[in-house]
């Protein structure tokens, strides 16, 4: 029995030491970097509204519009994953940084702290992006409060305060940059449909969103996963571990959301598109 528990404090020791090692000096003193404390009430609060204290509120109430609301809300987000998107171009994967394999460096020249500003700054977006579900709420679209909605804008803060707080650059950073594009898309699509149905009859394209996020986490999955082929290679092993296991299943889960809504739709359209042909046949006899 003492065998056991001190190979089992060995391996919290060798955890502790680990992140105690790899914290990141340059971004302890920023805004909800020091401590998880800020960031998992939050994410409490989050949680409680969207699953309880919402609905419950929204019972027996209209939807609200929130038009003008999301109108801003929408081309904010746009605006700051367009400045995410450049910071990581300028800050590393625009030519500095080594799409094989990129060590942290924890070093304070621009280049390095404009990418560290960056990283900082997709975690405070990540924040922001739980208003996506709140006005879900608040305009009862509980459809689109699913389980893949609310694991992936939960654990993406988990995610990017990890990465302020220990790893502001070096490989894991690529998500981040990829991601941001996505998002310029996104919440492009989100902000022509927010300005109702004359224009929404045109956005023919959001299956095609879902499609881009897929192949973004299939990038990041083997951009992840060939460290551990690299015994040269100074990124911890154990973090790109954790981010090659993070892609494959929004992989799959992305991937399952899109055959169940999109394939079930052409299904669906396919069928009844038949059914009014064969309609239209009776009628002709």
């Amino acid at each position: 029995m003492s065998v056991r528990l001190n190979e089992t404090q060995t391996i919290v020791d060798k955890m502790v030491n680990f992140f105690v090692e790899h914290e990141d000096l340059r971004t302890k003193s920023w805004f909800l970097s020091n401590a998880p404390g800020p960031l998992f009430m939050i994410l409490g609060a989050y949680l409680y509204f969207c699953l309880y204290a919402g609905p419950r509120y929204m019972r027996d109430r209209k939807p609200f519009e929130l038009k003008n609301t999301l109108l801003i809300y929408n081309a904010v987000q746009v605006l700051l994953s367009w400045v995410l998107f450049y910071e990581g171009y300028k800050g590393g994967w625009g030519g500095h940084y080594n799409f094989k394999c990129q060590p942290v460096t924890y070093a304070t020249d621009p280049i390095s702290m404009r990418m560290a500003r960056a990283v900082w700054l997709y975690y405070i977006a990540k924040i922001t992006e739980l208003l996506d579900t709140v006005f879900f709420v608040l305009r009862k679209k509980d459809r689109q409060i699913s389980f893949l909605h609310l694991y992936h804008h939960t654990l993406m803060p988990v995610c990017a305060f990890i990465g302020v707080k220990y790893f502001a650059g070096g490989h894991g950073t690529l998500l981040g940059f990829i991601n941001s594009f996505i998002h310029i898309i996104m919440y492009a699509y989100y902000l022509l449909s927010a300005m109702g149905p004359k224009v929404q009859k045109y956005l023919w394209w959001k299956k095609y969103i879902t499609i881009l996020q897929i192949v973004q986490f299939l990038i990041i999955f083997v951009h992840t996963l060939q460290i551990q082929f690299q015994p040269n290679c100074n990124f911890p092993k154990s973090i790109a571990a954790l981010l090659t296991f993070n892609a494959g299943l929004f992989t799959y889960m992305f991937s399952a959301f899109y055959v169940h809504n999109y394939k079930k739709e052409a299904k669906q359209a396919a069928q009844a598109k038949l059914a009014a042909q064969a309609k239209l046949a009776v009628k002709q006899e």
